[in-house]
C-alpha cells in the first residue's frame, strides 16, 4: 500500500492535473448532453428563431457525419469514434502535465468531450441530435459537441503550425531520447 501512496505523492501534481482534465472533459460532455435534451424537449414544435435571418435553434436527427455525409453508417462511425477517442486518450496521458502543454491538453480535452458527446448519441439513439443553425449562410445544423471538435481542431492546427516545434512532441515517441545540455 505504501508503494502506491509513494508513487501518488511523487506524481501528485501530474495526478491532480490529469484528474482535473478528466473532470472538465466530463463536465463538457454532460453540458453537451443537457443542451441536446433541451433541444429535443423545446424544439419539438418547431424552430426557435433567436435572430431572424441569422441564427435559430432547429432540431434534426443526424444519421450521418458532418453535413449528413455517410448517412446510415452507424457502425462505421462508432468504430471510428472509438479509435479516435482511444488515440486522444493515449496522447492525453502521454502529454507532459506542465504549463507549456496546457494549450495542447485543453485541445485534447475539448476534442475528446466532443467525440464522446456525439458517440453517446450514436450508441444510445443511433443518430446525433443537432440543433444550432446559422440561417444567414445556410450552414448545416450542428450541436455543442461539434463546436468542441471544430474549435479544438482549429486551435490544434494553429498550435502545431505556430507554437510547438517537432521536438515538443518527442513525448509521443516510444523510444527514449537522451536529453543533451549544450
Amino acid at each position: 500500500m505504501s508503494g502506491w501512496w509513494n508513487i501518488l505523492e511523487q506524481n501528485r501534481k501530474k495526478v491532480i492535473f490529469t484528474v482535473l482534465g478528466m473532470v472538465i472533459m466530463a463536465f463538457l460532455t454532460v453540458a453537451d448532453q443537457i443542451t441536446k435534451m433541451l433541444a429535443v424537449k423545446n424544439l419539438a414544435d418547431g424552430p426557435f428563431i433567436l435572430w431572424d435571418g441569422v441564427f435559430e435553434f432547429y432540431y434534426v436527427s443526424n444519421y450521418g457525419a458532418a453535413w449528413g455525409i455517410l448517412s446510415g453508417k452507424r457502425i462505421f462511425f462508432i468504430i471510428m469514434t472509438f479509435i479516435v477517442m482511444f488515440v486522444i486518450a493515449y496522447v492525453y496521458f502521454r502529454t507532459p502535465k506542465i504549463k507549456k502543454y496546457v494549450p495542447l491538453i485543453s485541445c485534447e480535452i475539448l476534442l475528446f468531450a466532443g467525440a464522446l458527446g456525439n458517440f453517446i448519441d450514436r450508441i444510445r439513439l443511433g443518430y446525433v441530435r443537432d440543433f444550432l443553425y446559422f440561417s444567414l449562410i445556410d450552414f448545416p445544423i450542428f450541436n455543442v459537441a461539434d463546436c468542441y471538435v471544430v474549435l479544438s481542431a482549429i486551435t490544434l492546427c494553429l498550435l502545431v503550425m505556430f507554437v510547438y516545434k517537432d521536438e515538443d512532441f518527442e513525448f509521443l515517441s516510444r523510444k527514449k531520447t537522451k536529453v543533451t545540455h549544450e
